[in-house]
């Protein structure tokens, strides 16, 4: 079954926060479901067995987290919800269902504005300033962490 979603209201293109983007294609309501964020859903030992994708950018990667501890790895059979940036100040929020994620508006979303959530990393790792630093935020928000890592 699938769920419904908007995937008519976005495209992708080059960001400022970073890289690729998703951008709203026109107004989206609040509350709206926009994508299913999707790939192939592998155990935590095969996430770190992957890891790092990109051995240039190691903590550049397409790995989303479930409650469960399974992880979808968008790599690997995902959509353009892999382009959705990080925001300290986010206009969506991804709501888990039954092991699925979907991205929701959290608010309004205007025409040509991007899509972004927090990505609420976490690290086993103490919390210094060069661990921030590899988790730079680039997101611009009045309140930006500087980092997509939770406190």
């Amino acid at each position: 079954m699938r769920s419904p979603t908007l995937s008519d209201a976005i495209w992708v293109q080059t960001s400022d926060v970073h890289g690729k983007g998703v951008f709203a294609t026109r107004h989206i309501a609040a509350g709206e479901c926009i994508i299913e964020y999707v790939g192939e859903v592998i155990s935590m030992a095969e996430a770190i067995r992957r890891h790092p994708h990109d051995p240039s950018h190691p903590d550049h990667t397409f790995y989303f987290h479930l409650d469960d501890g399974r992880v979808i790895d968008a790599l690997y059979g995902g959509n353009d919800s892999k382009w959705i940036n990080h925001s300290c100040r986010p206009n969506c929020e991804p709501d888990e269902r039954q092991g699925r994620i979907f991205i929701r508006t959290r608010r309004p979303v205007f025409k040509g504005e991007e899509l972004t959530f927090d990505y609420g990393l976490f690290s086993d790792e103490p919390m210094t300033e060069a661990l921030k630093a590899r988790y730079v935020c680039r997101c611009g928000a009045p309140k930006c962490r500087g980092t997509m890592l939770t406190d």
